[in-house]
């Protein structure tokens, strides 16, 4: 008898059924937040949050309970040093689940699955105007300290009316026209 069975299958096979939630469950530990629907992000929901708790254990047969269901190494590496000393303090809700709307093919609910604490990201850093050479002197092939001369000058010019062909922008696809029409207002493809 199957009595107090109650999983959700998400209309797939037991094999299936369990790579669909390591396969979420990698995506998360990787992206820290991935869209899904709903009834996955349920089903994924109970298996992050365990990986988690093992990692902030911290100890060797954690990190084999962890490899059993990440499969990588570096997976199990970036969950035991990077995920869970974040989440030293908390003793549960380490993922929470937002919804968003509703898939526009079948209906589904769509939502955001991610941690509830999410690493912090480094703004980019901008190149420096003097790291950045000039392309007049790059292609005479001068350095950055050499002055230009006027014949450098005119050189550069030649070279770039040349090539009148890299100066067109390239023709619109014919389907890229058509797709404008038919496209709705709410449609985000």
């Amino acid at each position: 008898m199957r009595h107090a069975k109650k999983r959700m299958q998400l209309g797939r096979f037991t094999s299936w059924h369990d790579a669909t939630i390591k396969s979420l469950a990698k995506n998360m530990i990787i992206c820290q937040s991935i869209k899904t629907t709903l009834t996955r992000a349920k089903a994924a929901k109970q298996t992050v949050d365990r990986l988690i708790t093992l990692s902030k254990k911290n100890t060797l047969f954690a990190r084999r309970q962890a490899q059993k269901v990440l499969g990588e190494h570096k997976l199990v590496n970036l969950l035991f040093n990077e995920i869970g000393p974040r989440f030293a303090a908390r003793s549960s809700g380490f993922t929470r689940i937002i919804a968003v709307g509703k898939r526009r093919g079948d209906n589904a609910e769509m939502v955001i699955f991610e941690l509830t604490e999410l690493k912090k990201k480094e703004p980019k850093k901008v190149k420096k105007a003097q790291e950045a050479k000039p392309q007049a002197i790059q292609e005479t092939g001068g350095v950055a300290g050499e002055k230009i001369t006027q014949e450098q000058k005119k050189e550069t010019k030649t070279l770039v009316k040349e090539n009148p062909i890299d100066a067109k922008k390239p023709q619109k696809k014919f389907l890229g026209g058509i797709r404008a029409i038919f496209r709705k207002k709410s449609d985000s493809l």
